[in-house]
């Protein structure tokens, strides 16, 4: 396949590194800085099981997709509608775009631009940026995929690049069930400046993530929305399996940029306003990163 991925920051960097491994041809859209280590010296990919550079192409331009069978669609929530458009121009009209995104909405807002084929992707890895050109891997990889007229073929790619690729008729579940996660421990992470392992053992941390998560179960079953899996196992298993990993929304505020809690805490208080179910662990949450967004901002 040809790939490109919009939006080449870590996720986006660690998937598009792993099909490039298996052989595709693979261009990443991203900053600048980002852009020229790779075009000099391939994409460093830093693994538990390797360290390897990986050669590919980089681009700071959206016509990066043009003839792409596959565009990995990794913006951060916030943009979504914005490079949507940059690419519209340049997609070939039989590719995929696939969204690869925080939050549960980003397939439609994409859809409401483009007229390709898109499916929304659930990503379960814990990844980061180490710096230009420099991406780690802290675990876990596997993709939920929506079905779509190429997911098919693009899950036997995925699998034999070695991620672990599941289509499912419920992704808009697994969406939902990937967001309680992130309600539960992105913020924390965020304000506190702590990785998962460390953040689990705070006085009363628990509690708080018990609370969030039983908001975000009231708020998705008003929406109808069957989510998917033992949700307590999961938000348990985050701090087990990525006991290092500092959420994208503390990597976010630690870099000083806008993070996309509107996407994610945000978002289940705007529903359950809708829906009448009182969200008030997760308003303060949000509330809190918004109020350290403000303040850097203002800096």
């Amino acid at each position: 396949m040809k790939v490109t991925v919009m939006g080449a920051g870590a996720v986006g960097c660690y998937y598009g590194a792993m099909l490039a491994r298996a052989g595709h041809e693979v261009v990443l859209v991203g900053r600048p800085s980002h852009v020229e280590a790779v075009k000099a010296q391939g994409l460093r990919l830093e693994t538990q099981a390797f360290d390897a550079h990986v050669r590919m192409a980089a681009s700071t331009e959206a016509g990066a997709v043009q003839g792409a069978d596959l565009v990995l669609f990794c913006v951060k929530s916030t943009d979504t509608e914005s490079a949507a458009a940059q690419i519209a121009p340049h997609l070939a009209p039989d590719a995929l775009v696939l969204t690869l995104q925080n939050g549960v909405d980003n397939d439609a807002r994409v859809r409401s631009v483009l007229s390709n084929d898109v499916a929304a992707a659930v990503v379960y890895v814990a990844t980061e940026m180490a710096g230009p050109g420099h991406v780690r891997h802290h675990g876990r990889g596997e993709l939920v995929i929506a079905p779509s007229r190429r997911s098919e073929e693009v899950a036997r790619h995925l699998e034999a690049a070695g991620v672990p690729t599941q289509i499912s008729g419920n992704v808009r579940g697994s969406l939902w069930a990937k967001l309680i996660l992130n309600c539960a421990y992105n913020a924390l992470s965020a304000v506190t400046q702590l990785p998962y392992g460390v953040l689990v053992k705070g006085t009363g941390v628990t509690d708080v993530i018990r609370d969030v998560v039983a908001e975000c179960l009231a708020v998705a079953k008003a929406e109808g929305v069957d989510v998917v899996g033992d949700t307590g196992a999961a938000i348990r298993g985050i701090a087990q399996t990525m006991p290092s990993q500092y959420s994208s929304t503390a990597q976010d505020l630690a870099r000083g940029k806008l993070s996309e809690i509107d996407h994610l805490n945000g978002l289940v208080v705007r529903r359950g306003e809708a829906l009448g179910v009182p969200t008030p662990a997760n308003r303060v949450l949000f509330v809190m990163v918004k109020l350290l967004e403000g303040k850097q901002q203002a800096r």
